[in-house]
C-alpha cells in the first residue's frame, strides 16, 4: 500500500519508491490460490456468500484485475439466496491447469465438493458439478500426476486430518474413500505439488491467527 493522497487515480504499480499502489477491487479475497500459466497469473479466492467467486488475471502479481466469474449465483439452498448463508459458500477453492483447461475446485461446509472448468480463465465456466456430496469438508486441490493420474485432497471443518482420495481422470468422481496422509495441529489449506520426483503437501497449521506454513514430502 502507499502513502499519501497525491497519487494519480489508475496510476497502479510500482511507485518506484519502495510502495506499490493497487486498485481496491470490489470481493471476498481470503484464501486466495495462484496459478501461473505461461507469464499470466491467475486468482481465485473464498466465496462466502454472493459475488460468483472472482477470477483475477496478473502478469506481476501487484496489478490485478477481474477478468471473469465461475459461477454467478449457489442454488445449493435457499438460503442462498436471502441474507442467511454467509461464511457458508465456497471454502478456500484451488485452481489448477490441466491438459488444456483451467479447473476450479471447492467445499461448501455443508453441501458438498464441486468442480467447474473452462478453456478460458475469462469464462464461460462450466456448470458447478457436485463431485461428493458430503457435509464437514474442507479446502481440497486437485492434483494430476504424469501417468494420468489424478488425486484429491481436502481437509475437515476443524480442522484436519488431510486426506487424499484417487480420482477419475477427467475430475468429476472420487474413486476411493481416501487415506488420511498426515494428522496435525489444525491442518487444513491442502496444496499438492510434485518437483523433482518427490510430492509435496503444502498446509497450513495452528490456526489463522497464530499458525505457521508446513511442507511435507514423500516418494508416492
Amino acid at each position: 500500500m502507499a502513502k499519501g493522497s497525491s497519487l494519480k487515480p489508475g496510476a497502479w504499480g510500482d511507485l518506484g519508491n519502495g510502495y506499490y499502489r493497487n486498485p481496491i477491487l470490489k470481493a471476498d479475497f481470503s484464501d486466495p490460490d495462484v496459478i501461473r500459466v505461461g507469464t499470466d497469473f491467475y486468482l481465485v479466492c473464498s466465496d462466502f456468500h454472493y459475488m460468483g467467486m472472482p477470477v483475477l488475471h496478473s502478469r506481476d502479481l501487484v496489478n490485478w484485475s477481474i477478468i471473469g466469474q465461475v459461477y454467478t449465483r449457489l442454488d445449493l439452498d435457499p438460503r442462498y439466496d436471502q441474507m442467511a448463508r454467509y461464511a457458508h459458500g465456497s471454502w478456500a477453492p484451488a485452481l489448477r491447469y490441466h491438459d488444456g483447461r483451467y479447473y476450479v475446485y471447492f467445499c461448501t461446509p455443508e453441501e458438498g465438493l464441486y468442480m467447474s472448468s473452462a478453456t478460458d480463465p475469462a469464462g464461460p465456466w462450466t456448470p458447478l458439478h457436485e463431485v461428493c456430496s458430503v457435509r464437514g469438508w474442507e479446502d481440497p486441490c486437485p492434483f494430476w500426476d504424469d501417468d494420468g493420474q489424478a488425486y484429491l485432497g481436502h481437509s475437515t471443518v476443524g480442522a484436519g486430518p488431510i486426506i487424499i482420495h484417487r480420482m477419475s481422470p477427467d475430475g468429476k468422481q472420487l474413486l476411493d474413500d481416501g487415506v488420511i496422509v498426515y494428522i496435525g495441529k489444525i491442518a487444513e489449506g491442502t496444496k499438492i505439488y510434485k518437483r523433482n520426483n518427490f510430492y509435496y503437501l503444502v498446509i497450513p497449521e495452528g490456526g489463522v491467527e497464530t499458525g505457521w506454513q508446513t511442507t511435507l514430502r514423500a516418494r508416492n
